[in-house]
């Protein structure tokens, strides 16, 4: 179950925070993301929240940005991943940073997340890889304005059937200061045939 929670903040102790809404005191765990873009204590905070009931517990989570939610979601459905490696990915990386290292293949930097060793990087890498680019906001991003020409490029090759890896490459090494996204995508076209 997912939603939003709006209230007043009124206490923040890494990983907790307790939201009052409406005389109701919710206790949250959030990512060290969340904290620290949170408002002081005593002002009003929204945040989309995530609900998990389990045979013997139940948690509720707090993310400032959609996208943060999305993620810790997404990073649970890879094999052997609860929410509290899910948190500490959101707490030792940017989503559209996570989402880079997980298209470029990239072990060694997720390694460096504390507590993903190297299978599980390699399960991450293999099980986000399609969804890599949904998550940096393949299109357009969550503020509604479009992300940047190159990660639009990359995208756009994915789609075209390059591997995500590749796609990142190519876009790369097509990219000149000042190229739209269409232009990127035409001379890394160009430079494939070759």
């Amino acid at each position: 179950m997912i939603g939003r929670l709006k209230g007043i903040l009124i206490h923040k102790q890494p990983p907790w925070l307790v939201v009052d809404v409406n005389g109701v005191g919710y206790e949250l765990e959030a990512p060290m993301s969340t904290i620290y873009d949170l408002p002081d204590i005593g002002r009003e905070v929204s945040l989309f929240t995530h609900y998990a009931q389990k045979e013997d517990s139940v948690s509720l989570y707090g993310f400032l940005r959609e996208s943060e939610r999305r993620l810790f979601r997404d990073v649970q459905k890879v094999s052997g991943i609860g929410a509290k490696i899910a948190l500490a990915v959101l707490s030792g990386t940017s989503v559209d940073d996570f989402a880079r290292l997980v298209q470029s293949s990239d072990v060694a930097a997720l390694t460096r997340i504390p507590g993903i060793g190297k299978k599980t990087a390699e399960r991450m890498v293999v099980e986000l890889r399609d969804r890599a680019a949904d998550l940096m906001g393949g299109g357009p991003t969550a503020s509604g304005m479009p992300g940047d020409p190159q990660s639009e490029a990359v995208s756009a090759l994915q789609q075209l059937g390059y591997k995500p890896a590749e796609a990142v490459r190519m876009a790369r090494e097509a990219s000149s200061e000042g190229d739209d996204a269409a232009t990127i995508i035409r001379k890394a076209l160009k430079s494939a045939l070759r």
